[in-house]
């Protein structure tokens, strides 16, 4: 599949801008010289092929990378990457970072102050939809009759059932984003028509059932766990996926499935996966099992190379925005020195265990990659580097100190899906009354802390583990990793009454409350005035 996805400009399908609703998925070749596939399925590898477009549409930002021929419009390119765009909504929006930049639209997002029209939240809701569009069209092209049409032998076919499932797959993934982020939104798959029509928004907890239903329909089709091509979904990353879904139930649909998250949680575990021993090696520049075959905790990844998937995303934009001030970009692997990102202290104290000064934090805790000379851990001025602690957990050294096979992009994989959150999620929906056994949740707790500590030092008991503590803990174990916005609504501490806040939340230094319609993006203005079927959020 890495093979495969390098070479994804060789071979198109009628690849569709999702412009408007009103002109629902458009086909709109992004190259006139491109094939289409009236002809691109004439060479039996195209299957594979166009499948890895699916993939590589969450790591690449375009046709030619880093710049040209963009997936989406509306946006500068290096800012309409899937992965990014994710950052910013899951990562920039919480206490895990502030950016010092002013780009038009930037700041609204950290202070939560956003807007219909704020070109982030159409960039997002945008690249969602392009890929959801691919997806469907995808499975277009190989319905039976379709295959029957083209007199494809058995072999391939039954290959092209597993292809099948991972497009749905990743479909649902991003209807997933879809829900979480904007709640209602509108509604295509792959047995609409192709052509101008106005889609139909279906309520979130509507989503929820498809979403549901699609997974559950597709795991037995998916390959074993850790069996898969790497960068490939398997069976684990669905299971992963449908615990996610249960986890937040009460938010997206009012229901709990606190139950239905542990019994996913712990199938998932089960599945054969393994803590990798040191958590640097995660987010380095050859974090994954190709060139070190014994990690197995990724369940799933975006992959990236320098070489190949030129992007101004994904982990070069996470490595780079992080590196400023005083800081040598080399010492991470990269010669990127964009001074953007940094982190609050709240996430700064998460690692204070011991109480002691503003600032401090345990070093000894392998989790808390943090740069802190001569930074300051208050942010008085957010556009001042060296305000705020820099955030070094991504880099693009390899596990012996090498840089990566690019110095301006990098190699290094974002997991999406990891085998320490399916930990935590099993002891979360333990504490709800999910199920499962309170001393096998504590102990996978102590498996995180002994690997971040080295030891038992900070083991606790199960006297220890409540909600309050699960919060804390994923903050330690997954901070920049596109979960907390996500994990701070299911807490209730992300907008609206609460007391939680930190740094620039409301676009105030100290931090204030903020309205509780930022729980939900709103449907970008572009959408909502092209399409009469959409309704806007409440409160925009």
């Amino acid at each position: 599949m890495k093979k495969i996805i390098y070479k994804i400009a060789l071979f198109a399908i009628p690849f569709f801008v999702f412009t408007s609703c009103i002109d629902d998925l458009n086909v709109i070749p992004i190259d006139d010289r491109e094939v289409t596939s009236a002809t691109v399925f004439d060479d039996p590898e195209a299957y594979k092929q166009v499948l890895a477009k699916l993939y590589a549409g969450l790591a690449i930002s375009g046709q030619q990378g880093p710049a040209g021929q963009p997936d989406i419009s509306g946006i500068d390119e290096g800012f309409s990457q899937y992965l990014r765009q994710l950052w910013v909504h899951q990562v920039l929006t919480t206490d895990e970072a502030v950016v010092a930049w002013n780009d038009p639209s930037l700041p609204e997002m950290m202070f939560q102050q956003w807007s219909p029209s704020n070109e982030f939240v159409t960039a997002m809701y945008n690249r969602i939809f392009y890929q959801i569009s691919l997806a469907n069209e995808y499975l277009r092209q190989t319905t039976d009759a379709r295959l029957n049409d083209r007199g494809v032998d058995a072999d391939l076919r039954a290959k092209i059932q597993i292809y099948r499932a991972e497009a749905r797959f990743l479909r649902a993934l991003s209807y997933w984003h879809a829900m979480d982020l904007f709640g209602n939104v509108p509604f295509v798959t792959d047995q609409d028509p192709i052509g101008a029509f106005l889609p139909e928004q279906i309520e979130r907890a509507n989503l929820f059932i498809f979403i549901e239903e699609e997974l559950l329909d597709i795991l037995d089709v998916m390959v074993p766990p850790l069996a898969n091509e790497y960068g490939r979904a398997d069976r684990g990353a669905a299971m992963t996926l449908l615990a996610k879904l249960y986890l937040n139930a009460q938010v997206y649909t009012g229901t709990p499935r606190w139950s239905d998250a542990l019994t996913y949680s712990q199938m998932v575990i089960d599945g054969g996966y393994q803590l990798e021993p040191e958590y640097k090696h995660l987010f380095n520049a050859d974090n994954n099992p190709i060139q070190n075959p014994g990690m197995r905790e990724t369940i799933f990844a975006v992959r990236y190379s320098g070489e190949h998937t030129r992007t101004y995303g994904g982990t070069t934009f996470i490595i780079s925005a992080s590196i400023g001030g005083e800081m040598n970009s080399l010492d991470y692997g990269t010669s990127g020195k964009w001074g953007g990102h940094r982190t609050t202290k709240n996430i700064v104290n998460l690692f204070n265990y011991d109480n002691e000064d503003l600032g401090e934090y345990d070093e000894n805790d392998s989790r808390a990659r943090f740069y802190s000379t001569d930074h300051d851990v208050e942010i008085n001025d957010r556009t001042e580097f060296t305000d705020g602690y820099a955030v070094i957990k991504y880099t693009n050294l390899t596990r012996e100190g090498n840089s990566g096979t690019n110095l301006e992009f990098a190699d290094t994989d974002f997991p999406v899906f990891r085998l320490a959150d399916v930990y935590l999620m099993y002891a979360e929906a333990h504490l709800n009354g999910g199920g499962g056994d309170l001393a096998t949740a504590v102990g996978y707790i102590n498996q995180l802390r002994e690997r971040a500590l080295g030891d038992n030092s900070r083991n606790i008991s199960s006297a220890d583990l409540n909600l309050d503590f699960i919060l804390d803990e994923r903050g330690r174990e997954l901070f920049w990793e596109s979960h907390r916005r996500t994990d701070l609504i299911r807490f209730g501490k992300f907008a609206g009454n609460t007391d939680y806040v930190w740094p620039f939340k409301g676009g105030v230094a100290s931090g204030v409350q903020t309205n509780a319609r930022n729980n939900l993006f709103p449907l970008p203005f572009t959408d909502t005035s092209a399409n009469p079927n959409l309704v806007q959020n409440p409160g925009y």
